[in-house]
């Protein structure tokens, strides 16, 4: 189905065709039609597979935008997750009249919430902790809100949010809509849907490989103690812009900053002891391109969305099958490829025979660069800047200079290649 076939709003479909989208995916496919119907909603599918939309368009396409108080409230499990939603919400509805949406997270001034919610707001996405914070002072009413969204419940479930997630949709109307939507289904999720949705449809998106086609996937056999200079190795080797490495603890994701950092490499980190404010100017310098490497852990990369990330690291190979897929679907974002590096110590390599099990994919071996190969091809990258000089440029007063030294031109040339290997 393409999207000019949705029974939507047409400020709704401009913005959908700036965006450059055109044919759903399989889970907007399934989901949004039931959805703009009213139906609750229950989708299984991984990150990547187009959930924002699914969601999104219904709930915009509700809207009344002369009602200037709350109609739909998003749930999701982190700061940075909420403000990737916002935006995208943001960009669905910029060609609607006046429409508001406001993120709301602890971390911010809850001041300057206050006053949005005060001139009024017609979505609010937030994190259960401030959205209950906001209640409490009286400053957010749901008593309004048509839809609620739940997204990436068994991540605020894994993080604590149930009885914050079910005191929320006690202060919504009995006769909203709720869509839920999950990357897995466990028993807690099962008991909200039950409690909370009124015949919901279930809609699974169970093949990972259709969600994530564009992922090339290896792994680099190594020991423990060499996996910081295999890591080391591996990322001069392949040269890409945009590298986010993920490791499985706090301690893990320092050491691997540090020793990033001791070997040049333009680096920063990310994990959830550090504050918000720490938190967001990282993720600043790594959206700007300042840096060219985040090493993070997997709490405070939820809602990580850099559509640049060319590739993902996982230094340490996650225990939970799960977490697998949420890393590598950082990369290949919006229709682009992109690649997933698995970096295994012989401890876990069970922990990758179960991913390659339970998802069946193929994750193909290769060897870590040898620093040989490594200079091989740092040598071949500026002889291929060279060609492209020669071939684009007049080079007539340089090649007369060359001339007029009486130095052999091969000569020359090694010595301007070393010069630029060792500047």
């Amino acid at each position: 189905m393409n999207f000019d076939d949705l029974k939507i709003n047409d400020d709704i479909k401009s913005a959908i065709g700036r965006l450059g989208f055109d044919k759903l995916t399989p889970i907007q496919n399934k989901a949004i039609p039931d959805a703009l119907n009213g139906r609750d909603i229950i989708g299984q599918a991984q990150t990547g597979s187009g959930k924002t939309l699914a969601f999104a368009i219904p709930v915009l396409n509700k809207i009344f935008v002369p009602d200037k108080s709350p109609q739909a409230i998003i749930l999701c499990p982190t700061r940075e997750l909420c403000i990737q939603v916002a935006d995208e919400i943001k960009k669905l509805s910029r060609d609607m009249d006046k429409v508001t949406v406001l993120a709301v997270y602890g971390g911010q001034a809850i001041g300057r919430q206050i006053r949005v919610l005060n001139k009024g707001v017609h979505i609010v996405v937030g994190t259960p902790g401030r959205v209950i914070d906001h209640i409490e002072r009286g400053t957010l009413d749901l008593i309004g809100v048509e839809t609620v969204v739940l997204d990436e419940a068994d991540e605020m479930l894994d993080m604590g949010f149930r009885e914050d997630i079910e005191l929320i949709l006690r202060h919504t109307p009995k006769q909203r809509q709720t869509l839920l939507f999950s990357a897995t289904m466990p028993d807690e999720i099962k008991k909200i849907t039950k409690l909370y949705q009124n015949s919901p449809k279930f809609i699974k998106i169970s093949d990972t490989k259709k969600t994530i086609p564009k992922i090339r996937q290896f792994y680099f056999k190594s020991d423990d103690r060499d996996k910081i200079d295999d890591l080391c190795r591996i990322i001069e080797y392949y040269d890409f812009n945009l590298w986010l490495i993920f490791c499985n603890t706090r301690r893990r994701v320092d050491f691997v900053y540090r020793n990033l950092k001791r070997n040049g490499f333009k680096v920063d980190s990310i994990h959830g002891d550090m504050t918000q404010k720490v938190r967001d100017k990282v993720m600043n310098k790594f959206r700007n391109g300042n840096i060219s490497i985040l090493v993070a852990s997997d709490i405070a990369a939820r809602g990580i969305d850099v559509s640049e990330v060319e590739v993902v690291v996982n230094y340490d190979i996650p225990q939970n099958p799960e977490d697998y897929i949420h890393r590598i679907g950082r990369t290949a974002r919006a229709g682009e490829s992109g690649y997933a590096f698995n970096i295994v110590a012989a401890y876990e390599s069970h922990d990758l025979v179960k991913i390659r099990k339970k998802f069946n994919i193929n994750i193909k071996n290769k060897e870590v660069p040898s620093y040989s190969q490594i200079e091989r091809k740092k040598n071949k990258k500026i002889l291929d800047e060279v060609k492209g000089l020669i071939e684009n440029n007049d080079l007539d007063d340089y090649v007369n200079v060359i001339a007029s030294s009486k130095m052999d031109s091969i000569e020359i040339a090694a010595a301007l290649l070393k010069m630029m290997r060792e500047k």
